[in-house]
């Protein structure tokens, strides 16, 4: 599902909505999560999982098609951890 999609489904899904309110709600929630990782943040959503950061320390690291060594920065990464109810949906029998 794209972003135009999850805006549509909403605004589908709540009729006093129009495709503009629906796109300020998805824009919010995701400028709210990206902005509480930005500072370090965990974004938890009961249920459905966890939006966290985790930090790389710099290195020397090996190209795999190359096989060249190279040198790579320190940086942090965005991680998401599923939620046991999203878990256990995606995993029923």
């Amino acid at each position: 599902m794209k972003r135009s999609e999850l805006v549509a489904k909403i605004a589908v899904e709540n009729p006093h909505l129009t495709n503009g309110d629906a796109e300020k709600v998805v824009a919010a929630v995701f400028d709210t999560i990206v902005d509480h990782l930005a500072v370090g943040g965990r974004f938890e959503l009961r249920g459905f999982g966890v939006f966290s950061v985790r930090h790389r320390d710099s290195g020397q690291r090996r190209n795999p098609r190359t096989g060249e060594t190279v040198w790579v920065d320190a940086k942090s990464v965005p991680f998401f951890k599923t939620g046991r109810d999203l878990h256990n949906r995606l995993n029923a029998d």
